[in-house]
């Protein structure tokens, strides 16, 4: 059976979790990939609507700061960060990052792991 891996993006905001979206793919840079679209959607859209949609992305997030917008934009821009991602998920280990809005108790995290989401669920 070919490994595959899962992608999410999750926000909790007080006490509500909530799903954004996610994925399983057949590979790792699918999963990394996918999370990095999501990422720049998410942070280029500060502000303002989404627009460029497709059926496979994650619903938007009002920010009111700018410091988590461009944490992910860093984030999903840093070539060290992406090699160090894609090692994680390499080595099985689960990719984790979360960043925070503290003006509303917004939390966004992003996760990816070896297997389907189905198994996270």
């Amino acid at each position: 059976m070919r490994t595959r891996y899962a992608a999410e993006v999750t926000v909790i905001v007080g006490q509500r979790f909530t799903s954004l979206g996610g994925v399983t793919v057949r590979n790792r840079r699918l999963a990394l990939l996918w999370l990095r679209r999501q990422v720049l959607r998410l942070a280029n859209a500060h502000g303002s609507a989404v627009r460029d949609t497709s059926p496979g992305d994650v619903r938007p997030v009002r920010f009111h700061g700018s410091d988590a917008p461009e944490r992910l934009r860093f984030w999903a821009t840093d070539h060290r960060g992406q090699d160090d991602a894609i090692r994680t998920l390499e080595a099985g280990f689960p990719l984790l990052l979360t960043v925070v809005d503290p003006a509303v108790g917004l939390s966004l995290t992003l996760a990816g792991w070896r297997g389907s989401l189905a198994d996270h669920l």
